[in-house]
C-alpha cells in the first residue's frame, strides 16, 4: 500500500565500522573511480559518515582489470601524497579484490607477490563471478589458508546460485573463510533477492565485515541514504562486525604483504 509518511531518519553515523576495507577508489585502476579528485572528495565524504581509514581494493581480474602490486601501490601513493597536500589527515592503505579463477591459484603456487591487509594476519580479499560459483574456491581458499593468508568471501548475497542453497554459505565459514556483506545490499540497492539474503545472512549472524564496495556517485549517495535508516542499524545489532578490531592499528598505514621492489620489472 502507497504511503504518504516518508520512513524516519537518524544521524548518519558509520564509526562503529570504523574501516572500509572494501572499495574501488584508486583511480583509474578498475571499474571504480577514475580522477584521483573524485578520490579526494569521496575520502572527505566517508569521513563524514564516521570513517577513520581506507582500504582501496581495485579488482585483479585477468584480461580485464590485470592489476599487479605494481600497478596498484605507485596509485596509492598518488593518493596519499594528494591527501597531503590538501591537509587532509586520513590513513588509506591498498590491497586488491582477487577473482578466484586460475590464474589466482597459480600465483598463490608460486608464490607471486598478493596485496593483503590487516594488522595480525594476512587478510585477502576473493570474490567470484556472479554468473556461477568459482570451480575452485574451495582448492583457492585452502591453499590461500596453507599459505598463511586469511581469506575474506566478497559481498555473498550477491551470488544468486547461493540463493536457493544457504548451505553454501556456512560451508564457507566451515572452511575458514570470513564473510564480507555490502552495506547497500541492505538498502536493496542489487534487488530484492539480494537484500533479502543479506538479512538472512545477518539473522543467522554469518556476516563477519562490512564495506562499501565503492565505485561511483551512485553508491556514494545510496550509502549516505542507508547510513540514516533507522532499520539498518536494528538489523546488524545484534552482528559483531570486526572492521575495526581487524584493521584498524591507531590510524598506522599497515599493509602487511610483503612489498615487492617497486623497481624490479612486472612479470
Amino acid at each position: 500500500m502507497f504511503s504518504f509518511f516518508k520512513p524516519k531518519k537518524v544521524k548518519a553515523d558509520l564509526s562503529f565500522i570504523g574501516v572500509d576495507m572494501h572499495s574501488h577508489l584508486l583511480p583509474n585502476l578498475d571499474d571504480g573511480l577514475q580522477d584521483i579528485n573524485d578520490t579526494v572528495r569521496f575520502i572527505e565524504q566517508l569521513q563524514e559518515l564516521g570513517y577513520e581509514k581506507l582500504i582501496c581494493t581495485p579488482h585483479t581480474l585477468a584480461e580485464v582489470h590485470p592489476n599487479t602490486p605494481w600497478t596498484i601501490l605507485p596509485r596509492l601513493q598518488d593518493v596519499r601524497n594528494e591527501l597531503k597536500s590538501k591537509g587532509i589527515n586520513f590513513p588509506i592503505d591498498a590491497a586488491s579484490e582477487y577473482m578466484t579463477d586460475m590464474s589466482l591459484e597459480e600465483r598463490i603456487r608460486n608464490n607471486y607477490p598478493l596485496l593483503t591487509f590487516g594488522k595480525d594476519k594476512k587478510y585477502i580479499l576473493i570474490e567470484m563471478s556472479y554468473l556461477a560459483e568459482s570451480s575452485n574456491i574451495e582448492n583457492v581458499i585452502f591453499e590461500l589458508q596453507a599459505k598463511g593468508f586469511q581469506p575474506i568471501l566478497a559481498h555473498p548475497e550477491r551470488y544468486n546460485f547461493y540463493h536457493g542453497n544457504f548451505e553454501k554459505y556456512q560451508r564457507m565459514k566451515d572452511l575458514g573463510c570470513l564473510m564480507q556483506s555490502n552495506l547497500l545490499s541492505f538498502l536493496g540497492y542489487y534487488g530484492k533477492p539480494v537484500q533479502m539474503t543479506v538479512e538472512k545472512l545477518a539473522k543467522a549472524k554469518l556476516i563477519d565485515l562490512l564495506g562499501t564496495d565503492m565505485h561511483h556517485e551512485r553508491h556514494l549517495k545510496a550509502l549516505q541514504e542507508l547510513a540514516q535508516r533507522p532499520s539498518f542499524y536494528k538489523m546488524i545489532e545484534p552482528l559483531t562486525i570486526q572492521n575495526r578490531a581487524l584493521f584498524w592499528d591507531e590510524g598506522k598505514e599497515c599493509i602487511s604483504s610483503v612489498v615487492p621492489d617497486l623497481a624490479l620489472e612486472n612479470n
